[in-house]
């Protein structure tokens, strides 16, 4: 991923350094779990753990570049640094190993790492939401339906939607990241013809996993596609989200913005321009991590006990999307942080229809009083066109019609056009969806 959108920690578990250091882990542990059986010493497994804190990828790339194969180039270096040193070792090295042993454990460590900040992100920005949401709990705005004012709802309401589906995406990624902590160190097609399993149990133990159940010489992709797709709906919420704030930021709506600095500009053309540009550029960015879970996908279907078809998918689409998400979550807890929000003009959006909002609450309100559903129904919208037609006032309208009339007053119709009866069940909404 191109720096612009990269931070530093995500960035960094996929950095080719940390991702070979991570190989040889899984390897030393390896060696651990076979070095009573193989009589590798203690003294040896050290001097390989300290030869695996030495940078390593340019070498390794140089070897990989004669061999054609990361693995050997990788092992090939290290052994280099150790073979003397330690023989018993260097013997057993990749004992009944296949390069996948090495590569699928290490993904699994990567992933689980990358989703531990993914869920550190949405813990911050799920809090920023619910305090938001409750500040603006009695925020009176218009609710809108295609695009349409339809019935008051409270901005504090709106963000209590946001912060229900935040707690839901945390809960996928946490089962995702279940989903993909397996490892195998289970040989060539996962049969374990020259060491039992307990090798593979005690290895994958130290390094906080769990044994694949039946591998093949690979993890089934289908792990992979469900991790992936919790991160392709964490996306798409950020994406719901931000599209909602570029709506709102409209200047025929203007009820809220993102942060905008001192000594920002908007655009090199027009000097007034205050552009939603953070929250266009989440929505770009959703797109991309959208695009790729198809390849993802198609991951899952290789040949026979395993091909490479998957690999050069895996080695883009993967980090790419972890740390696009991750830089996603920030940058919109920082548009939360500085979101600048406008009561006045929700309020004054809210009254420009002049009552139409409560055209149900009327339309109920003549069914109580004994006017049929229909004739209720074709009086309040009858009233609502002859409004914006003619200009005239929404009440108006409906006093003048005389089947309205006689069931209501015009005094009775006008307390229909007050939001009290829309927060009635806030509170209890509220606390429904985690803020309290």
């Amino acid at each position: 991923m191109i720096e612009r959108y990269s931070r530093p920690e995500m960035a960094g578990i996929w950095a080719d350094e940390n991702r070979f250091r991570i190989m040889l882990e899984v390897e030393a542990c390896f060696l651990e779990a076979i070095a009573k059986e193989k009589r590798i010493p203690a003294s040896e497994i050290r001097l390989f753990r300290q030869a695996m804190k030495k940078c390593l990828v340019e070498k390794a790339r140089e070897i990989e570049g004669r061999m054609g194969h990361e693995v050997f180039g990788l092992l090939t270096a290290v052994l280099d640094e150790v073979s003397f040193a330690a023989p018993n070792l260097a013997r057993y090295l990749h004992y009944g190993l296949t390069s996948s042993d090495l590569l699928d454990t290490a993904l699994a460590l990567q992933l689980t790492e990358s989703a531990d900040l993914i869920l550190a992100d949405w813990d911050a920005v799920a809090a920023r939401i619910k305090g938001l949401a409750k500040r603006h709990q009695g925020t009176w705005m218009a609710g809108r339906t295609h695009g349409i004012q339809a019935e008051p709802i409270t901005f504090g309401f709106k963000l209590a939607g946001w912060h229900s589906e935040a707690l839901r995406n945390i809960e996928r990624v946490r089962h995702a990241r279940h989903a993909v902590a397996f490892g195998k160190l289970s040989g060539a097609v996962g049969t374990f013809a020259h060491y039992p399993p307990e090798i593979e149990e005690r290895a994958l133990a130290k390094l906080g996993l769990k044994p694949e159940p039946a591998a093949t010489q690979v993890v089934p992709r289908d792990r992979h596609a469900e991790f992936f797709h919790a991160l392709v709906l964490s996306a798409a919420a950020i994406e719901r989200f931000a599209t909602e704030l570029r709506h709102l930021q409209r200047t025929e709506v203007g009820e809220a913005a993102e942060p905008f600095g001192a000594g920002q500009k908007g655009s090199s053309a027009m000097p007034h321009k205050r552009n939603p540009v953070l929250c266009e550029n989440l929505c770009g960015l959703s797109r991309l991590i959208r695009s790729y879970e198809g390849a993802v996908v198609e991951n899952i279907v290789l040949w026979h006990e395993r091909d490479i078809s998957h690999s050069s998918v895996e080695r883009i689409v993967l980090p790419d999307a972890l740390i696009l998400l991750d830089f996603m979550l920030a940058r919109f807890k920082s548009v939360l942080d500085g979101l600048d929000v406008y009561p006045e003009r929700m309020e004054r959006n809210l009254l420009s229809t002049g009552g139409q909002v409560f055209s149900q609450k009327v339309m109920l309100k003549l069914i109580d009083a004994g006017l049929g559903r229909w004739r209720a129904y074709d009086a309040v919208q009858k009233a609502a066109i002859a409004s914006m037609r003619d200009g005239v006032s929404f009440l108006d309208a409906l006093a003048a019609d005389k089947d309205v009339s006689k069931k209501l007053p015009k005094k009775e119709l006008a307390a229909c056009f007050d939001t009290a009866s829309y927060g009635r069940h806030l509170p209890a909404l509220m606390r429904r969806a985690g803020v309290a």
